[in-house]
């Protein structure tokens, strides 16, 4: 192949040609062709906003309802346990009293058996200096 040198060959003439007054016109030409109207626009927010708000629904229900489930759960255990101390600590309620506002599901639930051996209570028992206010009790 033979080199080829573009400074000492004669250029190579394209052939197309522009006419010599096509560019003075041409921005007013463009600009009549185009419309008069403002196109009209469509935002992305108001094309997805039943979307958005759905997800932000769901989201919401997702966080708040485990939430409340553990919230629930250490009020009722906090309550339990305040019903238990004041049934405690008040003298005035009597063991009859508290049997008469149970109902029958509660007393079945109630495990009433002997964990302690018969020798483990007479050792308590003989230990025990006030063993006359148990029997008077």
């Amino acid at each position: 192949m033979k080199p080829f040198k573009l400074d000492s060959e004669p250029k190579i003439k394209s052939g197309f040609n522009v006419p010599e007054t096509y560019f003075d016109g041409f921005s007013e030409k463009i600009m009549q062709q185009l419309p008069q109207e403002n196109p009209k626009v469509i935002s992305l927010w108001a094309k997805n906003k039943k979307w958005l708000f759905a997800t932000a629904a769901i989201l919401v229900l997702s966080v708040s309802i485990p939430l409340m489930n553990v919230l629930q759960n250490n009020t009722n255990d906090n309550y339990q346990t305040e019903v238990e101390n004041y049934l405690t600590y008040q003298s005035s309620v009597s063991d009859d009293e508290i049997a008469d506002l149970l109902e029958i599901e509660d007393l079945n639930k109630i495990d009433v058996g002997n964990s302690i051996e018969n020798q483990t209570l007479e050792e308590e028992l003989l230990n025990e200096s006030n063993l006359e206010q148990y029997i008077t009790n």
